[in-house]
């Protein structure tokens, strides 16, 4: 398989993976603006995009997944719960395995830093018939996990962050890596490290707020005081929008 994590405006990280043997590829979290880079990352490695997926409505940035997945005939994808936006996409379910030929992505509902948040658990089977890395969009950063209060009720989606976390994400096996959405520098998380990967296992170890008891988590995170998004109802307007 092969893997391209790329580094985009506003300290986010998007993704294009797939297996080369088939030609067929996934592309994850891609900017407005950066589709005809996918496009051409695609064409350099001979493979045909086959998924472009967002891990959520994202607010902090313009989506580019719809204009690649229209430009290059691959299917645009979400989570399920997103079902009332105004515009066709491939509804993702929890625990929904989607191929790349020798290559496959499972679907984990994740919410807490929005509703629809999902993590992608991705193997190669050329190598072993256990996960190698997850991408972790928003939900857990390398040192830090993500903010759960940009559409209020920050205590509730703190709450079901904290599931997710502790029920989907840590009981993976140590040695898997993580590839988050984001690196140091975003809006939509405090304290994330600047090394863009890290491992399940380490980040157990090593991030603080992973420690926390249910209730000091919700208390902690709920009470964090990060930057403001700008224009993040715009944002979220132009990425729900025809």
């Amino acid at each position: 398989m092969f893997l391209e994590q790329v580094a985009c405006d506003k300290s986010s990280l998007a993704y294009l993976f797939g297996c080369v043997g088939k030609g067929l590829a996934m592309a994850v979290d891609v900017h407005a603006g950066d589709e005809a880079r996918f496009a051409a990352m695609a064409h350099a490695r001979s493979v045909r995009i086959q998924y472009v997926v967002d891990t959520h409505i994202h607010a902090d940035h313009v989506s580019g997944g719809r204009r690649l997945a229209a430009l290059t005939g691959a299917k645009y994808a979400l989570h399920e719960s997103d079902h009332s936006l105004p515009f066709e996409f491939l509804p993702l379910a929890d625990g929904q395995t989607l191929s790349l030929g020798n290559v496959s992505v499972k679907v984990l509902h994740t919410p807490g830093h929005t509703d629809d948040h999902i993590c992608l658990l991705v193997t190669d089977h050329t190598r072993g018939d256990e996960p190698w890395f997850v991408l972790t969009g928003h939900s857990l950063f390398v040192g830090s996990i993500g903010r759960p209060d940009l559409h209020g009720r920050t205590h509730e989606m703190a709450d079901r962050l904290y599931d997710s976390l502790v029920t989907r994400l840590l009981p993976l096996p140590d040695y898997l890596e993580i590839l988050p959405g984001a690196q140091a520098g975003s809006a939509c998380g405090g304290g994330i490290s600047g090394k863009p990967c890290s491992t399940i296992g380490f980040e157990k170890r090593h991030n603080p707020t992973l420690s926390k008891s249910r209730e000091q988590f919700i208390e902690e995170v709920s009470v964090t005081v990060l930057p403001p998004i700008d224009e993040i109802q715009s944002i979220i307007k132009i990425n729900t929008s025809l």
